[in-house]
């Protein structure tokens, strides 16, 4: 059987997923994050958004974590770093932060990728996530919805065509919505 392909991402009210619009991380967001990841064994990026989680949560090689990180943040970072991580990429020629390289055809790649033994894959971006659910590989949804208008930036899922069944449902002190989806065949 498949290990699932879960995919989470903070979006504002208007559909935008740039991680510049939204509300601040808090603590109360970044233990729900740092829950998402030990729910998955492997993280699954393209490019852009692994070059983003890299350069803000890789421990650096001093090995001490920037005085600017709070507990929340080095916690989530803590989970992080070690997590293997799978990176499609056409302009990558190598990563490394316990990464594997894949290109060529991504859609059988990540189908190879989910039919390794594991707990669950977690996926984060845009672009390559909007691929993957055309196809119909995500399993589950996760959209942390903030109270914020964005009014421009990359959107959710933009061009595909998608059912899906709520699971789970809550609200954050700050506004924010936490909303989780089931694929519908």
């Amino acid at each position: 059987m498949a290990q699932p392909l879960r995919y989470a991402i903070n979006v504002t009210l208007d559909g935008c997923c740039s991680h510049e619009a939204g509300l601040p991380p808090d603590t109360e967001s970044m233990a729900f994050w740092t829950d998402e990841l030990r729910r998955s064994d492997t993280l699954l990026y393209g490019r852009v958004t692994y070059e983003l989680m890299e350069g803000a949560w890789r421990r650096p090689g001093s090995g001490e974590w920037p005085d600017w990180m709070d507990a929340s943040e080095i916690e989530f970072a803590e989970v992080m770093d070690p997590m293997r991580k799978v990176v499609a990429s056409a302009t990558l020629d190598a990563v490394d932060w316990n990464a594997e390289l894949i290109s060529g055809d991504v859609v059988e790649a990540v189908r190879r990728v989910k039919a390794q033994p594991g707990r669950g894959i977690s996926l984060g971006g845009v672009k390559l996530p909007a691929a993957l659910a055309a196809q119909g590989l995500i399993d589950e949804y996760t959209f942390v919805v903030h109270p914020v208008i964005a009014g421009r930036g990359p959107r959710l899922l933009e061009g595909v065509d998608l059912k899906l069944e709520p699971v789970e449902r809550s609200e954050f002190r700050s506004g924010a919505t936490m909303q989780r989806y089931r694929s519908v065949a």
